[in-house]
């Protein structure tokens, strides 16, 4: 006879120890909420990703501990520090952004780039007295407002599950309905080389807009050590639509003129591996009774640039808030967590989603994006205003207005 799992009560439980998720603890223990993080393997362990932390991840660990971001400032083995990003336009002209405005402000690079497996290990480690590795839910019922939670474990009842299991997450499936909706979806490839020429010093990310891959793009991240993340992303729809082999694809551009001879020398690392990102570019549920959605599980990734690390963060931040308020006023009714956990997220994020979505359909039309890249290029107040649109949201709007482009061709 099988030996009966112990059962353990707690008020939040949360699957998926990824940058939500972790971020979705770190702030439940701050507000004293009793909880368990269930992470169905075992650290260190990777994950599919262009590894690029934007500023929002330094936002999130300056506002959440400053101590922590030090650290990751004097992990140079681990942490690159980043200071912007070149766009490179179809017409084969860069543009050099910095990320920052005000880089001298405070004391850390604006950015990072990482491996996701010392990442997320990192991350881990922060909350590693709520984390229960190769833990694996097998099953949930919900009745009277209480969770059961069959794990491999373990039976663990609780009043709130915090979704933070990523794009594959059975919640976004199954409690929602979610599916793939092409246009909505994006397919990557990513891999590491060492040796790859031409890789800027201060650690300026690159994206490159090719012709054959619009409204995808291709990108190159340095990395510690000598090594880069490189990688191709693009719409679902648009690779169905021509019916595009991505590998074949990425090969095709690694032999155009502009990147041939910096691969010239350049060294395969491992596989060339392949995942899907849950675009930000509608709104979409985000809870039920008794659950919250974040991260990918919640379908929050950049339309335009791919990102989602600092998006996962600050919705596990809020999910945190969430679970917190609804505990206190015993209230775990989707009414409830609609208005104090979807509606702040689509507060703080869908401007943002909203602007990169015109941005990804902007760039299906070359002309367009050659032209800033050229104005940019001699113009200083350009260049200037388009720093600036990396810190202010409002600025960025000034990109879906004709009136912009026209101005454009006037000067």
């Amino acid at each position: 006879m099988k030996n009966k799992l112990q059962s353990k009560n707690t008020d939040v439980v949360i699957v998926g120890a990824g940058p939500a998720g972790c971020a979705a603890s770190m702030h439940l223990s701050k507000l004293g909420v009793d909880h368990m993080l269930l992470e169905k393997e075992c650290f260190p362990r990777d994950k599919i990703c262009g590894d690029a932390l934007s500023g929002k991840v330094v936002d999130f660990f300056r506002k959440t501990n400053t101590t922590w971001l030090n650290e990751i400032d004097h992990r140079s083995a681990q942490f690159l520090p980043s200071n912007g990003v070149i766009f490179g336009a179809p017409n084969k002209q860069v543009l050099k952004v910095p990320f920052s405005t005000n880089s001298n402000q405070n004391k850390q690079a604006p950015g990072f780039i990482s491996r996701r497996i010392d990442f997320d290990t990192f991350l881990a480690s922060k909350v590693k007295n709520r984390l229960m590795e190769n833990t694996e839910v097998l099953s949930a019922k919900r009745q009277n407002d209480i969770w059961e939670i069959q794990t491999n474990q373990r039976v663990i009842k609780s009043k709130i599950i915090i979704s933070a299991a990523g794009a594959q997450s059975n919640w976004a499936r199954k409690t929602h309905n979610f599916k793939i909706e092409k246009d909505h979806f994006c397919a990557g490839l990513r891999a590491y080389y060492n040796g790859v020429s031409g890789l800027d010093p201060q650690g300026f990310i690159e994206l490159h807009f090719v012709k054959d891959i619009l409204p995808g793009y291709f990108w190159i991240f340095p990395m510690a050590e000598g090594y880069a993340n490189i990688g191709l992303g693009m719409l679902s729809s648009q690779i169905s639509k021509d019916k595009i082999n991505l590998k074949q694809k990425l090969q095709e551009v690694l032999a155009l003129p502009q990147f041939k001879e910096r691969f010239k020398s350049a060294n395969l690392e491992g596989e060339i591996l392949g995942w899907g990102l849950p675009l930000g570019s509608k709104k979409r549920p985000l809870s039920d009774d008794g659950i919250l959605l974040t991260g990918d599980a919640a379908s929050l990734i950049d339309p335009f640039t791919g990102e989602g690390i600092g998006n996962a963060l600050n919705s596990g931040k809020l999910a945190a808030e969430c679970a917190h308020l609804a505990i206190q006023s015993k209230n775990f009714a989707q009414s409830f967590l609609k208005q104090h956990y979807d509606q702040l997220v689509y507060q703080k994020l869908w401007s943002e989603l909203r602007l990169s979505r015109i941005m990804q359909k902007l760039v299906r039309f070359p002309w367009l994006f050659n032209l800033v890249v050229n104005k940019a290029n001699k113009n200083t107040t350009l260049r200037h205003t388009i720093t600036c649109m990396f810190e202010d949201v409002d600025l960025r709007a000034k990109l879906k207005s004709p009136k912009f482009y026209l101005n454009l061709l006037r000067n």
